[in-house]
């Protein structure tokens, strides 16, 4: 990534050009000395979930705001969520760990443990298992099933002065980018914001939330589209509801719901995150502090109406003011500051409208590979069931399947084989792997973009928590069926692209600006950040590498 200096270059080219010079050597030219820059006294992580590299693409010319802002620095535009198991949780867990899903066990959103005692079987990826009063539905959260350090507890380890901070309307993004030393940590639950279990809000979230029932009491107008989102205002009909002509006009009296799921989400979450700056002085310390703020608008309403409509362009308009409007803030704070924004994964828009744009071949899932329909299919070759619970456990038609424990080890081995043929041959299945299978693979080396789809699948797996044969739909399959009035209609999760890939952006006042459009991954933002503020970390503890961010004029990696 280093790039010859300028002026180095245009002196060499006239020496080799010169009739008068070309028996003389070169004078020697002294390379310029650039003074080493400080730490940031504050480190701002944000996460936009669901904000693909298309999405990022697509819309990077209209921004006004803080993704402006941030195109003026070190400009990563194809990011690598390199992994196959592309949703919120293991998405989040990569970008300030530094490590793949495989080695920190973050497999997925849910997964199953047919062994446990509940009756669902299901562990969400954020709860706190010890807890007897924690359930996959209603978890008492926690980063207990995160087995790795975040950034923020390294920077506390080398100085325990250091703040980490995590704010987002998700549990799971607080936790994933918090981690397990997390010294304030605020989530959207119901119609406010709360935190773990045993502790108090502070005054900054109190007065957060009464800004927003006051909202929610009393509506709020229409947001209007800008001028350039016209070819996206159109409606479309998604099963039995009509999308893309939305404007997210909140009611008087609504719930928490019709505001998580628009970009005023985005609006509060960024609100709490400049309250906290200045009740808890973030970047105003004697140690470097960390701010991680996970913006979920733009996932939300990918999933209710899908990332190409009219809401969508009025999402892109309004998170690039809210960064904007935070980025301002520490500015006027005059607190010296770096940034990095990323996402957890990009999304799919829903077939409907992705078959009369691009994507003819769009699809939803068929009902045969539901998890129930195929443990029907499996009784029916096997003449196995089981007796207590449903013969497999899954989250969907695609991704994991676990095998009901109930079963005697020949029964299970049969239960599998009858799975991995039935699915292999159903043309929606793009391919399917046992663990035995999975276990055996070396986890890949190349560059992400090159990866198989064997190798994104290897770098989800934990042999412990993933299942016994994980099976991946063909793309541009949308793993949801017909979709109901009011459930999601689009998604994420397959091993394809228009998941995977993510800008990666990183912005610090000084910083020279440029673009590196070879991939990179975001499993190389927390080496990054922790080399620019200066922490060591032993030999081996991140996946990624770290990324020069000056481009050559003085090096960034170096620890000192």
């Amino acid at each position: 990534m280093r790039r010859f200096p300028l002026i180095a270059a245009l002196a060499l080219a006239t020496a080799l050009s010169s009739p008068a010079l070309a028996d003389e050597a070169p004078a020697p030219v002294a390379a310029p000395q650039v003074a080493p820059q400080p730490a940031p006294k504050l480190v701002l992580a944000i996460s936009v979930d669901q904000f693909s590299a298309d999405l990022f693409a697509q819309y990077r010319r209209h921004y006004t705001g803080g993704l402006k802002r941030l195109q003026e620095g070190a400009v990563f535009p194809s990011g690598y969520q390199s992994h196959a198991a592309t949703e919120t949780c293991p998405g989040h867990s990569t970008l300030l760990t530094g490590t793949h899903p495989a080695r920190n066990g973050i497999i997925a959103n849910n997964w199953f443990d047919p062994g446990i005692a509940r009756a669902d079987k299901r562990i969400y990826c954020s709860e706190d298992l010890s807890d007897p009063a924690s359930t996959s539905r209603d978890p008492v959260v926690s980063a207990s099933l995160l087995k790795v350090p975040t950034l923020g507890e390294w920077m506390k380890r080398a100085n325990p002065a250091s703040r980490n901070v995590a704010v987002s309307a998700k549990d799971r993004a607080v936790v994933m980018m918090g981690g397990h030393q997390i010294d304030a940590g605020y989530w959207w639950k119901g119609s406010a914001f709360v935190t773990f279990k045993g502790r108090e809000l502070s005054p900054a979230v109190q007065a957060q939330n009464a800004a927003v029932a006051k909202v929610l009491k009393s509506g709020a107008p229409a947001l209007n589209p800008r001028p350039w989102c016209g070819a996206q205002d159109r409606a479309i009909a998604v099963g039995k509801s009509t999308v893309g002509t939305g404007r997210f006009k909140l009611e008087p009296g609504a719930k928490g719901d019709a505001l998580r799921i628009s970009p005023r989400m985005d609006q509060a979450t960024a609100e709490l995150a400049i309250r906290l700056v200045d009740e808890m002085k973030l970047g105003q310390g004697a140690a470097p502090d960390l701010l991680s703020v996970s913006l979920s608008a733009t996932d939300y309403i990918g999933h209710a109406v899908g990332n190409e409509g009219v809401e969508m362009c009025i999402q892109m308009a309004e998170v690039d003011a809210a960064i904007g409007k935070l980025l301002a803030h520490l500015d006027a704070r005059g607190i010296d500051y770096a940034v990095v924004l990323s996402a957890d994964h990009g999304g799919l828009d829903a077939p409907e409208r992705s078959n009369q744009q691009a994507l003819p071949a769009a699809v939803r899932v068929d009902d045969a590979l539901r998890p129930d329909r195929l443990a029907k299919a499996i009784t029916a070759r096997t003449g196995i069931s089981a007796k207590q619970g449903p013969l497999l456990y899954a989250d969907g038609a695609s991704g994991d399947f676990y095998v009901n424990r109930g079963l005697s080890a020949q029964e299970k081995d049969r239960v599998i084989d009858a799975l991995v043929s039935i699915a292999r041959a159903h043309p929606q299945v793009a391919a399917v792997y046992t663990n035995g299978e999975l276990a055996r693979m070396p986890m890949p080396r190349a560059n992400a973009q090159d990866w198989s789809i064997l190798d994104r699948v290897r770098a989800s797996f934990d042999a412990e928590r993933s299942g016994d044969v994980l099976i991946l739909l063909d793309r541009a399959v949308t793993p949801i069926p017909e979709p109901m009035p009011g459930a999601y209609i689009a998604t994420h999760g397959s091993v394809y692209d228009y998941d995977r890939r993510v800008p990666m952006l990183f912005w610090r006042k000084g910083l020279t600006p440029f673009e590196q459009g070879a991939p990179v991954e975001t499993v190389d933002i927390a080496p990054t950040l922790a080399a620019l503020v200066g922490v060591k970390t032993p030999d081996g503890t991140w996946d990624g590498r770290c990324l020069d961010l000056d481009g050559g004029e003085r090096d960034t990696c170096a620890v000192k």
